[in-house]
């Protein structure tokens, strides 16, 4: 195994246990066996040979053996070698293993071997690790069932080789892995040394230099913390000793003398070594607890750490456990006589010590910074810089821990938290004795006016309240031991913890509250407990025996009424700075008491209805008036935000009801502050203005980030459709009279503070990075929010449909909804300047660190929702442009001023100056966030598909003008081959895909990627576009090219990667289908089809896909399916095949067969026009089921017949519609407009469901919904109407998809019977095998499909065409009678369809050659008697109305038509005359036909006179055939009677053929007319001759008609023998005629007549 694909495995393997772990994994069977064949490479893992002497010799001697193969090696790759075994301190001979398979990738990473060698020896080390630590997580998980626990204990057991009783392994392999803990911070220490001294020196380091010593540092973090977690594992599975506690008591922690990342990993696993060995629950024994014990508490002393608070937070761990031994002491104990409480008090004394030394500082910094605030919230700001006042700070790097550390860390703490609780009851008891105490002489002090003796009183308990917080916080199960048993500890606890509190206990009380009520179930809980509210207290009382709901309630109202009384100044932001003074102390403290109680009020409304019912209803605290009157007040500004907080809170969802009280008293405020009569005179009156409003909202909650990041959210929740119109989005999200009392209605000073203050002003001035990306958030969301709520299909709807939009909607009119709506404020805001600049500024960041970041961060969040708002603008711009704004400037009355620039007149005018954002979006594509990727590749494709941005551009003053200025902006960034090759990563087929199936991650990448080219080529086929950039060709202004040293010319393009992903990606057998590997070949063959089909790109394409082999890879992979095979878990056959995902399942797969059949089309083509013989014989090979690899091996494919199987697919041609009552009177059939080809037939089902919806709201209001049982009908009714719509579009989809694939099939079959060179032989067999495969479609698609039976009559005719009837194969004899008897199912077939083809003529056309080509062919292979001698009897057998509707197309079908017809009438009278049968004859005369078809005559010249050029000769066809026909039927006695009497003669003289001028002839547009008049004559003077000649001399009457014909056309009859003997100067060669047969015709029918006589 190559190293290359040994990283590959151990990544399939960590996506496998990872699934594992979250429950998804569906193969467990293939984990366990990959994991067993890795057994020896976790063994090893730690067992590190670092570079010596004997490799380095091995290596110089140019021959080194790896994997059991002799590579024979040059002295750059020993350079190479040596310099990667010194880089990473690493054997000479695995050096060189590792960069054999870097040469693979380097190519991929766009790297040097070198620096990808680095990248391989550390992703195999950190993949190794990281599965192990996911092995033993597992395997010690209690939620994983026993089975999956039992396997993986097993594999431990293997790896560390304690299979067989050998336990001191576990003990071995736990200190290996702290060794190696060592080994890596030395690593580290060393790499930032190397660092320091290139510093020193002014050395300069290349990119690629810098971009190793980076990726080496975090990736040897990651192990490091890898180690750590495994070590906590190994401890609690018991693979450990208490030796190995002692080792790194005494060797390990005594040395860490930095406080930072690497030292915060070892906390997991001293935790886990202090449950395991310190509680009487672990795995040790009380003599070994008591001996740790004794260490611990002497080391403290006289072994300090360098790491003093570290070591003080160890104690109180162990304490904390240790404690647990001595609450019961059974008889028996060992511990009997000893004075347990001079030992309790000992340890207590310990524990107190501990915590002077900075103990729970520690640990709170630990916990802080494990799980950091990544949204800012000011009041767990304000309280942790309270708590953690003079405690050191760690590096910021470690906010750079993997997100499964964090979670390790705090189930350690939860244990902590839970020991020290139950163990050390009195010990908490004190701290919070001691600390009350310590307040009361603080306040003692203030009031005695004592300032210089107050001083800061501790806050250990406060301190533990929020490593609790931490502990908890977002584990709800751990936190449900809080709730489960009022009887526990846990409970106790809380209890106990909520009684007179000081207002720092009570922040942290509110603040661990907050942490263990999330979920429902929780947060109704914490709700019930403040239930208890326990006596009454007056307002002025400020603190209750325990905290509770109406002691909060007192505390809100009791601040309110004393700022009706008292108003006071804003208070500065931080409510500690030093030693409190003597009067703000009460206000600073309260103010923070406030905060910690909203946000625990905010907290639990979010997390519980019931709590927001209670609050909402609580009939003495009036919350609404309360908040909003703390809003109207002058407070601090982090209260303010509380407040707003608490008031989103309560809108978590809301009601219509709730959402306008909200807004009611939000307007209020704002028009009561904007109308303030501060600083004018008394008795003048502000005018309420709404730009007095916008003032009011900028200079009150727009000064501070607190208070706008709050303002803007709560918006955010007013804006948002309430559940119940989330729907159909056709009510809107405020009153519809919101302050008309002041302004014009509408919610617009509310928009222009967000977007036109806070989004376009504020964040330009915002300097932490942080809080601005948490506002630029706030404010795009805002704008997509007002953009994706309004529904423009109202608009559509009430324009098309018969229903009232009006009175169904929930809006008094589509007028005023149209108008209010914040979707045309906000889109006039989209198209103004400053707002355009603050979007592009928010999606141009740092690709590093939005790779970097998680995906739930502010920097992730606000980039996905940018870009989302980019999308909306280009979506529904032309609505706003279009309807809207003219809309609005007919209703401008009273509106603001307007905001939009007007010199834009689409989004892409401001994309186009900067176009910056499309090299972002493709960086966006690779940075690791599924939702981000998918986003940037559906704004990509919009932009690339802009024929406004794919202009060309111009360079300058010269103004020439260059490529596409897409194109130009990408590759003058110079990232397109970093784009390009993360793209190429992405299409790499994975197998675990499969298993996750439509919810992998993977797929939808590759989905969105391709189908970002399919959009990008299609919308702009015929220059070059961003997409060709991507797939690797080279872009010119007008043409592409392969550049030499390029992704395409090196084989790792994109296109490649596509071309291996299609071949690589499975689709199922013949038994199942699966819609993935479907969906992505059919995307990925479109990719191709538009290059090779392009002019641009296909010499480049072909030969890239000969070179390839594709056809062939593609025949091999392509799988045969019937009528049992299964679609998405569904047959055909389901009645709800029609109505599931299982038909456009089937319909992709279908539009995938023809794609690769055109593909086909197109190779046949080119292997044509080369005339390569050897090509030829390939290709055909490959087409008739024998594809050829390169190596020479025959494989067995697939053959053209094969692929015809979508025809035996019983499709429904109709669907019969429901039975309509409450939706009789809608009209369904309303598009859209943006539907093109073939789907223009299809229903929008998404205007059918609004549709719908709006029918059901007009008839609920019109009251006819009063009985239940009839809403319950509407609704089955309206689930009807959307399965009927749903399944007709997938029949539809199904049947012009066979169309197509079936079109592609017929010409594949046709171009490799005109092109493939076959001897005749060989030709006919294969023909005749085409004609026994097709002939029974034929039979069966005839009467339903008239496109797929004119395909298939048309491939038959070519057939017919290219069959040689005179081959030996169809010679008398067995084979030959086989062969005949088939060429006549054929004819016999053919009519019969087409007898039942009536209504189609191109259909009856087509099969009217065939029959005429079968007739002629089979009369020239049998010149004697016919081989068929009941070819009438046939014909008979179609039946009489047959010869009718083929004599309908001789005479009334248009263009070829009834030329085939008159011809396929002659070889029937032909067939007939050889079996000496009159049945044509007499059918002709039954229906008239022959009198008819004379008739005609007299029209020739009138009709060529009157003919246009390009309808001529189709009309001197027509005539041919017609005369041609007559000459058939005079030839017998029969048929010349019948042309005779049905008027030849006269009609020939009312024609006037032959009295025309001969030198002049038909006056017709034709440059032949004179040679096309003659020839016309001569068929004419062919009919009489034949006429007169069949009738015999004996009848006088065609004689005397003969006779008489000559004597009245005489003197034309002399003028043509004179041109034909050359007499006058002119002779027949002058104008291209031959007269010569035409004069023996005269001579004869002169002769015959006597006429010269």
């Amino acid at each position: 195994m190559s190293a290359l694909d040994s990283l590959q495995g151990l990544r399939g393997i960590h996506q496998d246990l990872i699934a594992l772990s979250e429950d998804r994994l569906p193969n467990v069977e293939r984990l366990w066996v990959e994991l067993e064949a890795r057994i020896e490479d976790f063994r090893l893992l730690l067992d590190k040979v670092t570079k010596n002497d004997a490799s380095r010799q091995t290596l110089s001697s140019g021959t080194i053996r790896i994997d059991d193969l002799e590579y024979a090696v040059n002295d750059e790759f020993k350079e190479s070698t040596v310099q990667l075994a010194e880089v990473l301190d690493l054997d000479e001979i695995q050096s060189a293993r590792i960069l054999l398979g870097a040469q693979e990738e380097a190519e991929d990473l766009g790297r040097s071997v070198l620096a990808t060698g680095v990248i391989h020896f550390h992703e195999n080390r950190q993949f190794l690790l990281e599965c192990l630590r996911l092995v033993l997580k597992e395997s010690v998980n209690p939620d994983r069932d026993e089975g999956t626990r039992d396997v993986l204990r097993q594999l431990i057991a293997l790896i560390l080789d304690t299979q067989e009783g050998q336990a001191r392994n576990g003990s071995l392999y736990t200190r290996k892995c702290a060794a190696a803990m060592e080994s890596v911070e030395r690593w580290l220490i060393g790499l930032a040394e190397r660092v320091q001294s290139a510093i020193i020196l002014e050395q300069t380091s290349t990119p690629e230099h810098q971009e190793m010593l980076d990726f080496e540092q975090t990736s040897l973090t990651n192990q490091h913390e890898s180690l750590a977690a495994i070590i906590t594992y190994l401890v609690k599975a018991n693979y450990t000793s208490v030796e190995d506690f002692h080792n790194l008591l005494d060797d390990h922690l005594p040395r860490l003398d930095r406080w930072n990342h690497l030292a915060v990993h070892y906390v997991p696993l001293i935790l886990a070594f202090v449950s395991q060995y310190g509680s009487p629950e672990g795995g040790g024994s009380l003599q070994e607890a008591r001996s740790l014990h004794r260490r611990i508490t002497e080391n403290r002393e006289s072994r300090p750490w360098p790491l003093r608070n570290l070591q003080a937070a160890m104690t109180c761990w162990w304490v904390a456990e240790y404690s647990g031994w001595y609450l019961d002491q059974p008889v028996g104990s060992p511990v009997q006589r000893i004075d347990p409480e001079a030992e309790a008090q000992e340890r207590s004394e310990s524990f107190i010590r501990a915590l002077a030394d900075g103990a729970f500082e520690c640990t709170l910094s630990i916990s802080s910074h494990m799980t950091p605030d990544a949204w800012f919230d000011p009041v767990k700001s304000e309280l942790m810089q309270l708590l953690l006042r003079d405690a050191p700070s760690l590096a910021p790097e470690i906010s750079l821990v993997s997100p499964y550390f964090p979670d390790l860390v705090m189930e350690q703490f939860q244990s902590f938290a839970d020991a020290f609780i139950t163990n050390m009851p009195d010990t908490l008891r004190r701290l919070k004795a001691e600390e009350d105490d310590q307040r009361r002489r603080i306040y003692s002090s203030v009031h005695a006016g004592l300032q210089n003796n107050i001083s800061e009183h501790d806050l250990h308990l406060e301190r533990f309240l929020v490593i609790i917080s931490y502990a908890f916080e977002h584990h709800i199960e751990a936190a449900q031991s809080f709730w489960s048993d009022p009887e526990s500890n846990l409970y106790g606890f809380l209890q106990w913890a909520s009684r007179r509190q000081s207002t720092p206990r009570a922040g942290a009380f509110c603040d661990m509250l907050r942490a263990i009520s999330e979920g429902g179930e929780c947060a109704t809980s914490a709700h019930r407990f403040l239930l208890d509210e326990g006596t009454n207290t007056s307002a002025r009382l400020r603190r209750s025996c325990s905290l509770n709901w109406t002691q909060i309630f007192n505390e809100l109202g009791f601040y309110a009424s004393k700022l009706r009384e008292h108003p006071v100044a804003a208070l500065p932001a931080s409510h500690y700075s030093g030693k409190p003074k003597i009067d703000e102390i009460d206000e600073h403290e309260s103010a923070l008491m406030l905060e910690c109680y909203l946000r625990l009020t905010s907290h639990l409304c979010y997390q519980s209805s019931v709590v927001r019912s209670w609050i909402l209803a609580h009939p003495a605290f009036h919350v609404m008036e309360t908040l909003f009157f703390l809003c109207s007040s002058t407070i601090p500004f982090r209260l303010r935000a509380c407040v707003l907080m608490a008031l989103e809170a309560l809108l978590t969802d809301k009601t219509v009801e709730i959402g306008t009280a909200v807004w009611v008293y939000l307007d209020h405020w704002i028009s009561i502050g904007s109308s303030s009569t501060q600083g004018l005179p008394k008795g003048v009156k502000q005018p309420n203005t709404p730009a007095r409003a916008e003032e009011f909202l900028h200079n009150t909650v727009g000064a501070t980030f607190e208070e706008c990041n709050a303002f803007v959210s709560l918006l955010n929740a007013l804006i948002a459709p309430t559940p119940e119109n989330a729907s159909l989005n056709d009510a809107l999200p405020f009153p519809e009279q919101l302050g008309s009392a002041y302004r014009m209605p509408g919610i617009e000073p509310y928009i222009n503070f967000v977007l036109g203050k806070v989004f376009a002003e504020r964040t330009r001035d915002v300097e932490d990075l942080f809080q601005l990306r948490i506002l630029r958030w706030r404010c795009v969301d805002f704008l997509a929010t007002c953009l994706s709520t309004f529904n423009e299909d109202l608009v559509i709807i009430a324009n098309r449909s018969t229903l009232s939009v009006d009175n169904a909607m929930n809006t008094s009119s589509l007028l005023a909804y149209t108008r209010l709506h914040p979707f045309a404020r906000a889109m006039e805001w989209a198209f103004n300047e400053r707002v355009l600049a603050a979007l592009f500024a928010s999606a141009h960041q740092d690709i590093t660190e939005v790779s970097n970041a998680t995906a739930d961060s502010p920097l992730v969040l606000s980039l996905l929702r940018t870009i989302d708002v980019m999308n909306l603008i280009m979506d529904l711009q032309s609505t706003y442009l279009d309807i809207v704004r003219p809309l609005l400037k007919l209703q401008s009355t009273g509106r603001t001023q307007p905001v939009l620039n007007p010199s834009l007149a689409s989004f892409e005018d401001s994309a186009a100056t900067n176009l910056s954002i499309i090299v972002d979006l493709g960086l966006y594509v690779g940075a690791g966030h599924l939702e981000l990727a998918l986003s940037s590749l559906k704004l990509l494709a919009k932009l690339s598909s802009s024929r406004k941005l794919n202009a060309q551009s111009v360079t300058g003053p010269g103004q020439r003008l260059n490529g596409n200025r897409l194109v130009a902006a990408i590759e003058k960034n110079s990232e397109i081959d970093r784009i390009a090759r993360s793209l190429v990563s992405e299409m790499r087929f994975d197998a675990r895909e499969l298993a996750q199936g439509a919810e992998a991650p993977g797929y939808f990448i590759k989905s969105a990627v391709l189908d970002f080219l399919n959009s990008c080529l299609a919308a702009i086929p015929d220059r070059p576009t961003i997409a060709h950039l991507l797939l690797g060709f080279s872009c010119d202004s007008n043409a592409l090219n392969v550049n030499p040293d390029g992704l395409f010319a090196r084989g790792t393009s994109l296109f490649h990667a596509i071309l291996r992903l299609m071949i690589e990606y499975p689709d199922g057998n013949a038994e199942t289908m699966l819609p993935l590997g479907i969906q992505i070949k059919q995307k990925g063959l479109q990719v191709v089809k538009t290059l090779f089909c392009s002019q641009l790109s296909s010499i480049y394409t072909l030969s890239e896909l000969r070179s390839q082999d594709f056809l062939s890879n593609l025949f091999l992979s392509e799988n045969a399916f019937d009528l049992n095979t299964s679609w998405d878990g569904r047959r055909l056959a389901d009645p709800e095949f029609m109505f599931t995902d299982s038909a456009p399942t089937l319909q992709q797969y279908l539009r995938r067969r023809c794609s690769l059949l055109e593909y086909a089309c197109m190779d046949v083509r080119l292997v044509a026009k080369e005339g390569a013989p050897s090509l030829k014989a390939k290709l055909l090979s490959t087409l008739l089921g024998q594809v050829t690899t390169p190596d020479g091996e025959q494989l067995a494919s697939l053959t053209i017949f094969d692929l015809l199987d979508f025809t035996d697919l019983d499709l429904p041609t109709y669907m019969q519609p429901p039975n309509l009552t409450y939706f009789a009177t809608v009209n369904f059939n309303i598009s859209d407009g943006s539907a093109i080809g073939p789907e223009k037939e299809l229903h929008n089902l998404k205007i059918v469901q609004e549709l719908l919806t709006l029918r059901h709201n007009e008839l609920r209001k019109a009251g006819q919904l009063q009985n239940p049982a009839d809403e319950q009908q509407l609704l089955v009714e309206a689930q009807d109407i959307l399965l009927y719509y749903l399944g007709d579009n997938n029949r539809q989809n199904l049947l012009f998809a066979r169309s197509e694939a079936l079109k592609a099939w017929v010409e594949l079959m046709s171009l490799m019977m005109e092109t493939c060179e076959l001897d005749q032989a060989s030709k006919t067999a294969l023909i005749l095998q085409a004609l026994q495969i097709i002939l029974p479609k034929l039979d069966r698609v005839s009467p339903d499909d008239a496109d797929e039976a004119i395909e298939i009559a048309r491939l038959i005719q070519a057939l017919m065409n290219q069959l040689d009837f005179k081959s030996a194969s169809l010679d008398k004899g067995r084979a030959g009678d086989v062969a005949n008897d088939r060429l006549f199912q054929v004819f016999r077939t053919s009519l019969r369809a087409i007898h039942a083809a009536n209504g189609n003529a191109t259909f009856r056309e087509t099969l009217y050659s065939v029959c005429y080509r079968y007739l002629v062919g089979m009369a020239d292979a049998f010149a004697g008697p016919t081989l068929r001698r009941h070819s009438t009897q046939t014909l008979k057998a179609a039946g009489e109305r047959l010869i009718d509707i083929i004599c309908d197309d001789g005479y009334n079908g248009e263009g070829t038509c009834r030329v085939s017809a008159l011809l396929l009438l002659d070889a029937l009278l032909a067939m007939a005359e050889k079996e000496d049968s009159k049945y044509v004859i007499e059918a002709l005369v039954r229906t008239n036909f022959i009198v008819v078809i004379v008739g005609t005559i007299q029209t020739i010249p009138h009709d060529l006179r009157d003919a246009a050029a390009r309808e001529v000769p189709m009309l001197l066809a027509y005539n041919d055939a017609k005369l041609s026909l007559l000459l058939r039927l005079s030839q017998s006695k029969l048929g010349a009677a019948q042309v005779m009497n049905a008027g030849l003669f006269q009609a020939i003289r009312a024609s006037g053929l032959f009295a025309l001028d001969p030198d002049l002839g038909l006056e017709i547009d034709n440059p032949d007319a004179l040679k096309k008049y003659y020839e016309l004559l001569l068929s004419v003077i062919r009919v009489i001759c034949s006429v007169v000649l069949s009738r015999g001399p004996q009848n006088d009457q065609t004689i005397d008609q003969a006779r008489i014909f000559l004597a009245e056309n005489r003197a034309g009859i002399v003028a043509i023998f004179k041109r034909q003997a050359k007499i006058g100067g002119v002779w027949a060669g002058d104008v291209g005629g031959d007269l010569d047969e035409l004069v023996e015709f005269y001579i004869l029918l002169m002769t015959m007549t006597g006429f010269l006589e």
